[in-house]
C-alpha cells in the first residue's frame, strides 16, 4: 500500500517571526500584508487570536473590534524560503519530498517506516524534530496525498495514521477538506452536503452535471480515496559544484593531495563560473584504497572563485592529509557557495580594497583558526552597549539597515565609567567633569540625545539616558550621559557616566 505523509505547519509565519522578535508571548501581534483596500492580516499570535483577530480579515476591521492589536509587516518571501529549506531537510525521512502550498510538505514514505521502527515511530520522529526546531506541526499518514492533507488540516488530533479505513476517517470531515475552490465548497454546503461522507453517498452523475470539470467534487473525492492517481513531484535540488579526479594507481607520497589540487581547482572554478557562484567553503576529500577518507576544509569571508586564492587557502591543509595505504581518488567540492556575478572593479587589473581585506581575513583564519579572527556584528538595539558585538569573520553578517543618524564615538568603552559632573542647573548641560582623577573643563557641548530603556527587556526601574557630546579645553571630545531624571521615581539623584571617546 502506498503511504504519503502530510506535514502541515499551521503557525509557520508567526513562529519564524517570533525567533527574532522582542515582543512577549502576551502581546497581541498580527502579521500583515498589503491588500487592495489596505493591510490584510496574514497570521496572528495566540494572544491576538484570543482577542478575535483572524487571518484573512482586514486590519481595520480587526482593530475596530480590538484597537490594541499590534501590526507588524509579514515576510511571505522569507516564509517560502524557509519552507524550501525544510523540504530539503525533510529528505531525512523520504527521498521524495514536495512543497505543498505555502506552509506544508508531503512525503512519499512508502517502504520507509521500518527504518524508524514502524509508522507511529516515524510520525513521532517527525513531530519531535520539528518541535526541536521551534515549529508546531499537524501530521497525517494515508494511502493518498489528498487524504493525508485532509486529515492533517481537518483531523481532530495532531497526528493521524490510516490505511484501509481511510474512507471512514474522511467521512466526518467537512467538504472543505477535499481542497475544492471556495465557490464549489459553498455550493455543496448550501445543498446540505457538508461532510465528505454525505457527499460520497450522492449519485456521481448528478454531481458531475452540476459542477464544472475543474471544480468537480467527484474528482476530488476519487483522488482522496485512491481511485485517481495524484503523483508527487520532488523538490529540485542542485548538487554543489564538485570536481572529481580518479588516479590510475594509488598515490602514497605526501605531495599527492597538493598535486591533485592543481587539476581540481581549475575544473571547480569553471563550474562556479557557469553557475555564477562563488565558493564560501571548500572541502577536499581524499579516498583511500582501504575505503577510508581524508578531509580538508577551509572557508572564505566573501564568495570567491579565484584559482590562486583558493589554492593558497587549502594547500597547507591538503598537504597535511595522511595518505595511509594510498589515495586512489580525490574530490573537491564547494559545499557552501553563494551568488557571485561577474563584475569589473576598475579599468586596470588591480584588486579592490574589499577583496584584499577578505583575502587577508581568509589567510589569517586558516593560520590562526576561524574563532580567532572576528569582525563586529550589529544587533537590533538602540542601547549603545547592546547594538554591537563580535562574531567569527567567516560567518555571514546580516545587515540591519542604515546606521543611526547621530554620530557615535570611534572608541566605545566596554563598560561605562562613572564620572563626577558639575553643571549650572540640575537639568542643564554639564560644565565640568572629573574622569580618572583628571578635571576636564567643557568648552563646547552638544545634546542631549535621549535614549529610553528597552522596557521589554529591562525591569521597570530602568532609567532613561541623556547623552552629550562634549569637548574640553584641550580639544578632546567625549561621549557622556546622565542616567535618570530628578523625581522620575526610579531611584535617587541622576548619575553620570563616560561611555566613549571621539577621534
Amino acid at each position: 500500500m502506498r503511504r504519503v505523509l502530510s506535514i502541515w505547519l499551521p503557525h509557520l509565519a508567526v513562529e519564524r517571526w517570533a525567533r527574532s522578535s522582542d515582543f512577549g508571548p502576551d502581546d497581541p501581534v498580527v502579521l500583515t500584508v498589503e491588500g487592495t483596500h489596505g493591510p490584510i492580516i496574514h497570521a496572528v499570535t495566540q494572544a491576538a487570536a484570543e482577542r478575535g483577530a483572524r487571518a484573512g480579515s482586514r486590519l481595520t476591521d480587526a482593530r475596530a473590534i480590538d484597537p490594541v492589536l499590534i501590526a507588524v509587516p509579514a515576510d511571505p518571501a522569507g516564509d517560502d524560503a524557509l519552507v524550501e529549506r525544510l523540504a530539503r531537510w525533510a529528505g531525512r525521512w523520504s527521498p521524495l519530498v514536495e512543497v505543498d502550498g505555502t506552509n506544508a510538505l508531503r512525503l512519499d514514505v512508502t517502504g520507509v517506516a521500518h527504518l524508524f521502527g514502524d509508522e507511529r515511530k516515524l510520525v513521532a520522529d517527525v513531530q519531535t524534530r520539528f518541535a526541536i526546531a521551534g515549529l508546531s506541526t499537524r501530521v497525517a499518514m494515508a494511502p493518498t496525498a489528498a487524504a493525508a492533507w485532509a486529515l492533517a488540516h481537518y483531523g481532530n488530533v495532531a497526528a493521524v495514521i490510516c490505511g484501509k479505513d481511510t474512507g471512514a476517517k474522511l467521512a466526518d470531515l467537512p467538504v472543505a477538506a477535499l481542497r475544492l475552490p471556495p465557490k464549489a465548497t459553498r455550493t455543496l454546503e448550501r445543498l446540505g452536503l457538508k461532510t465528505v461522507g454525505t457527499l460520497a453517498g450522492i449519485e456521481r452523475r448528478s454531481l458531475a452535471r452540476r459542477f464544472r470539470e475543474a471544480d468537480n467534487p467527484v474528482d476530488a473525492l476519487d483522488r482522496a480515496l485512491g481511485r485517481k492517481p495524484e503523483p508527487l513531484t520532488a523538490v529540485p535540488t542542485a548538487r554543489p559544484p564538485r570536481a572529481l579526479l580518479k588516479l590510475e594507481e594509488p598515490a602514497t607520497h605526501p605531495e599527492a593531495p597538493s598535486q591533485a589540487l592543481e587539476r581540481l581547482i581549475p575544473d571547480l572554478v569553471q563550474q562556479l563560473q557557469r553557475r555564477h557562484l562563488g565558493a564560501r567553503r571548500l572541502t577536499l576529500i581524499g579516498f583511500r584504497v582501504n575505503g577510508s577518507t581524508g578531509v580538508a576544509s577551509v572557508a572564505t569571508s566573501i564568495p570567491s572563485r579565484e584559482s590562486k586564492h583558493l589554492h593558497r587557502l587549502i594547500a597547507d591543509k591538503a598537504a597535511a592529509l595522511d595518505p595511509g595505504f594510498g589515495f586512489d581518488a580525490f574530490a573537491l567540492e564547494a559545499s557552501w557557495a553563494e551568488n557571485l556575478a561577474s563584475a569589473q572593479d576598475s579599468l586596470v587589473e588591480e584588486p579592490s580594497g574589499t577583496r584584499e581585506v577578505a583575502r587577508l581575513v581568509d589567510r589569517l583564519s586558516v593560520k590562526l583558526g576561524p574563532d580567532k579572527v572576528r569582525r563586529p556584528q550589529p544587533h537590533e538595539s538602540h542601547l549603545p552597549e547592546r547594538a554591537n558585538g563580535w562574531r567569527p569573520a567567516l560567518e555571514k553578517v546580516e545587515p540591519l539597515g542604515p546606521a543611526p543618524s547621530p554620530p557615535r564615538p570611534q572608541r566605545m568603552l566596554d563598560r561605562p565609567e562613572a564620572i563626577a559632573v558639575v553643571y549650572a542647573t540640575p537639568e542643564g548641560v554639564p560644565r565640568c567633569f572629573v574622569w580618572r582623577r583628571a578635571i576636564h573643563d567643557i568648552a563646547r557641548v552638544e545634546g542631549p540625545e535621549r535614549i529610553s530603556p528597552e522596557w521589554w527587556r529591562e525591569r521597570s526601574t530602568a532609567r532613561l539616558r541623556d547623552y552629550y557630546r562634549v569637548e574640553d579645553q584641550s580639544g578632546r571630545r567625549y561621549w557622556i550621559y546622565r542616567e535618570g531624571l530628578i523625581g522620575d521615581g526610579r531611584g535617587g539623584l541622576p548619575e553620570w557616566y563616560m561611555h566613549g571617546l571621539f577621534g
